[in-house]
């Protein structure tokens, strides 16, 4: 029985699985926390990560080990100099200092439609290509020692395999790769700094299931970003929708073809199979819902049972989820409101609104996708931290007006294994999926009778 090891470094920890190659069955499994971003601009030591890794790892035992596969968080900067010794601390992908950058980035290159005529996003402060140069102009001795560029999954798959590699979907969301012409851009990086040789600075992209070499016997995968591995653990196909409420949230669905979304509402990002993975990205999610049970005096579960207690349209009260500034729209600054209120509001309503805002800022991006041409009449699938509140669970299924299928497991390690198998198997990662019946879980229903156009009028108003 081959075994495979799938990695999920995230910002908070990293989580690790040994899955039967043949049959996906969990073989065991780890996880060992990572110090928090320190600082105001979010930095991480990427050396935290390996030593993460391996305690994770130790956790599982000893099987023998096939196949391995890192999947991690997406848009962060890891620089290294010609030694490949790390520069600084990688910056992680939600840090919002580089938001002037992203800005000035646009206005480089005549706006937004020429980024997605490129690389089929628009730059915010997430996306590396505005994190280095935010490196250039705010640490310009840091910047001139840097001799690659790497992104969190790129960096720990070399220190398994000792090559610098990465692979389509990750490469997607640095904003100086273009997922429709399979090349990095020259002409983007030298918006950055125009007297650099970049031609070395950048990791080989890999295809979906090529090798990115060996370690210990052990076969490596190319890896690949969070997401994209999400999408992977949870089967997606084409005209599936996924929805994942956590620290952020995110909407995305798989297509056959690129997008070109002007506006930069959808990040037209590549997946880890050969398609497309085009998302939308909110800042607000889990937070808002904490934030609120906080002034309600509440805990998670006691919130829950607030929400599903009030009618849907919580009477009218209104909650725009922008309390930590806003990326979709990109409003670094932007506040949350709580409107609506009258003297016999009740701590129901306010619950409910609490959620039912979060949903109605995802649905806004389901709406995105489905406007580039991008069929989403699939599944409708809910994964994230808050998957398991029955409150976001069932609130999603009502807005949406359908069934909300919510998986087990955790799916973005499930994703990297799927990945490690697709290359110790020589196969497409979407047939090891198949193979492996991923997908299926606890379906949750909507109300009938519902006035979700009203509710969502209601919340577009208000948001402004």
């Amino acid at each position: 029985m081959p075994v495979v090891l799938g990695v999920d470094s995230s910002v908070h920890s990293t989580r690790v699985e040994l899955r039967d190659a043949d049959t996906g069955r969990v073989v065991s499994e780890g996880v060992a926390a990572h110090p928090p971003p320190a600082g105001l601009r979010r930095e991480q030591d990427p050396q935290a990560w390996w030593q993460a890794l391996l305690d994770a790892r130790r956790q599982t035992g000893s099987p023998i080990v096939a196949a391995v596969a890192v999947a991690a968080q997406q848009h962060g900067l890891v620089a290294l100099d010609e030694d490949h010794r790390i520069v600084r601390p990688a910056l992680v992908g939600d840090d919002v200092e580089s938001a002037l950058d992203a800005k000035w980035l646009v206005e480089q290159l005549d706006g937004p439609r020429a980024w997605v005529d490129r690389c089929g996003t628009v730059p915010n402060a997430a996306l590396t290509v505005s994190k280095l140069s935010w490196l250039h102009r705010s640490e310009p001795d840091h910047f001139a020692r840097t001799a690659r560029v790497l992104l969190p999954h790129d960096w720990l798959t070399a220190r398994i395999v000792g090559r610098f590699v990465t692979d389509r979907g990750d490469a997607s969301g640095t904003g100086y790769w273009s997922p429709k012409e399979n090349r990095y851009l020259p002409e983007v990086l030298a918006l950055v700094d125009s007297e650099r040789d970049w031609g070395r600075s950048f990791p080989k992209v890999l295809d979906p299931a090529e090798p990115a070499g060996e370690r210990e016997g052990s076969i490596a995968a190319p890896g690949t970003g969070a997401s994209m591995a999400a999408a992977l653990g949870l089967g997606l196909r084409p005209g599936d929708v996924a929805v994942m409420i956590g620290d952020t949230g995110m909407v995305c669905a798989v297509s056959n073809r690129a997008t070109k979304d002007d506006s930069g509402a959808v990040a037209g990002f590549a997946d880890a199979t050969g398609r497309f993975l085009p998302q939308v990205h909110v800042r607000n999610t889990v937070e808002v819902t904490d934030a609120v049970a906080r002034l309600l005096n509440v805990d998670r579960a006691g919130l829950d049972q607030l929400a599903l207690a009030s009618e849907p349209g919580a009477g009218g009260v209104v909650l725009v989820p922008y309390f930590d500034g806003a990326r979709t729209p990109d409003e670094a600054e932007a506040t949350g409101a709580l409107t609506g209120l009258r003297s016999d509001v009740t701590p129901e309503q306010v619950a409910r609104a609490a959620v039912e805002g979060v949903v109605c800022s995802l649905l806004e991006g389901v709406d995105a996708i489905a406007a580039q041409g991008v069929p989403v009449d699939g599944r409708f699938v809910l994964f994230g931290a808050a998957a398991r509140s029955h409150a976001y669970q069932q609130v999603l299924a009502d807005l949406a007006q359908r069934p909300v299928e919510v998986p087990r497991g955790e799916h973005v390690v499930l994703g990297a294994c799927v990945q490690a198998a697709a290359v110790l198997q020589s196969r497409p990662p979407q047939d090891v999926a198949a193979a492996w019946e991923l997908g299926g879980g606890r379906v949750v229903e909507p109300e009938p009778d519902i006035d979700v156009d009203g509710i969502r009028a209601r919340y577009t108003a208000r948001r402004g």
